[in-house]
């Protein structure tokens, strides 16, 4: 059974208008992923300037990056940037988040279940 987190947080990058999710978007075509392909397993705040987040592209890469902004100010969101982008795709297994993003890959393998 996927996990609630990653089928809201990849709806909310598709779908949401909220400042931080268009520009993730933003941030993730630069990077040459297709947000509308891409699975979101994680975007944990770790801290007052940024968010740790762990995504799934639609070739089944694996990339996991920290996304740093203002999150004090009005419009912070609107100029946040990647930072440690890194294709864990050959160590995910070792990770934190090994039970989250194998359930991710099913979901994503399931037709008809993925937006």
């Amino acid at each position: 059974m996927v996990s609630s987190i990653v089928v809201q947080y990849t709806e909310l990058l598709r779908t949401s208008e909220h400042a931080l999710w268009s520009r993730l978007r933003e941030l993730l075509k630069a990077q040459g992923l297709d947000p509308d392909r891409t699975i979101v397993v994680d975007l944990l705040q770790e801290g007052p300037d940024h968010e740790d987040g762990q995504v799934i592209s639609e070739d089944g890469r694996v990339y996991r990056f920290t996304l740093f902004y203002d999150q004090g100010a009005e419009h912070g969101a609107r100029s946040a940037s990647l930072d440690s982008w890194t294709d864990i795709t050959d160590a995910w297994r070792f990770g934190s988040l090994v039970t989250r993003t194998a359930d991710a890959f099913a979901w994503m393998s399931s037709p008809g279940d993925v937006v």
